[in-house]
């Protein structure tokens, strides 16, 4: 079973910028398609990037040219480096693989203070 370790949140000034790393304990596919997601305050969890195996990027529109996901698949790990931060992505950012998901970790926690 597959376990999604998240880290590299923090409490950040609008602005700044922040790298996440996420760790999955076991395999994954090389052919799966990586996501991070975010989860603010009394809202739907979001998907706001993608990453195929060979890299292709996909980004939702609030962080289109501010977040950069990329993965190293031999070592089973996908990053979220967020530069330009606003207060609206303040979340608890997950990652998962898309279709199907694993079991959620707990998430790593991104407050931007204005």
């Amino acid at each position: 079973q597959v376990q999604l370790v998240e880290s590299g949140g923090g409490l950040v000034e609008t602005g700044g910028s922040l790298r996440l790393s996420c760790t999955a304990s076991g395999s994954i596919l090389t052919n799966d398609i990586l996501g991070w997601y975010r989860q603010a305050p009394g809202k739907q969890r979001e998907l706001v990037a993608t990453i195929t195996s060979g890299g292709t990027a996909r980004y939702a529109d609030s962080v289109e040219g501010r977040f950069t996901i990329t993965r190293n698949n031999p070592k089973n790990t996908v990053w979220l480096q967020m530069d330009d931060l606003k207060p609206e992505d303040t979340a608890v950012y997950y990652c998962n693989r898309l279709r199907p998901p694993f079991d959620w970790g707990q998430g790593t926690q991104v407050t931007v203070s204005s």
